[in-house]
């Protein structure tokens, strides 16, 4: 296993995109696939090479780093550095790993740094997930234990931190593997992300809320950034 990190810089600011450039030098084990001054053009190049992480600006004509980093939800890592602390929270709504404000810092960016690099070592060494041969049914490793659940079973997923939390209607069981990364396995194709914190079956959707969504008699809260795929949902089922 390599333990190497690719990643992009995407910044509209000559100075600033160099500023990262420079400040990830010293760390070489960081692989930088591209440095675009275009959202577009970072978008283009995800489909000749995914990175493991993108160090992204917000505030960008065209597409900002925000819309950028929703069409790029696969990508494993997003580290937003910009001059606005405002968008703090929809950031890590769009599960952000590290939200840092310009002008950088050596010591916060390293902080950043280590943490990047615990996150995509814990993400390739987790094998939490493997596949039943039933289309409807997986295994899920719930510490030591190897356990088969039927996919209808499952009630909704719940992120905690590098861990996600399995609901059922008569248990939890605790994968360790983040949300973002169950939710990309065709297994879990059915589901889909209302919260950052939160994915749901989309047929056990009873309800869909200005700020919740119901399944069966539970209510989950709805992140404002799901908000407008929730609502083409309820428009395609209705």
């Amino acid at each position: 296993m390599t333990d190497k990190i690719s990643c992009m810089l995407v910044d509209d600011d000559r100075v600033d995109l160099l500023t990262t450039e420079a400040f990830l030098e010293p760390y070489p084990f960081i692989t930088i696939l591209g440095c675009f001054s275009h959202p577009m053009a970072a978008l283009e190049a995800t489909g000749k090479s995914m990175p493991d992480a993108f160090f992204m600006d917000i505030d960008m004509p065209g597409l900002t780093g925000l819309d950028l980093r929703r069409r790029l939800l696969d990508v494993p890592a997003c580290i937003f550095i910009t001059s606005y602390p405002d968008y703090a929270v929809e950031s890590f709504e769009l599960a952000a790993l590290d939200f840092l404000v310009k002008p950088l810092e050596h010591n916060r960016f390293a902080a950043m740094i280590n943490r990047l690099k615990e996150y995509i070592t814990v993400r390739r060494k987790a094998d939490m997930l493997s596949h039943a041969l039933g289309a409807d049914t997986v295994f899920i490793k719930d510490g030591t234990q190897q356990i088969k659940l039927a996919l209808h079973d499952i009630l909704f997923l719940e992120a905690l931190n590098n861990y996600t939390c399995v609901v059922t209607a008569g248990r939890k069981y605790t994968v360790l593997s983040t949300l973002s990364n169950l939710l990309q396995e065709k297994a879990f194709r059915s589901f889909v992300r209302i919260h950052r914190s939160y994915a749901v079956q989309k047929h056990l959707i009873r309800k869909i809320g200005s700020a919740d969504v119901q399944i069966g008699d539970v209510l989950l809260p709805l992140g404002r950034s799901y908000k407008p795929a929730l609502d083409q949902l309820k428009q395609n089922q209705g």
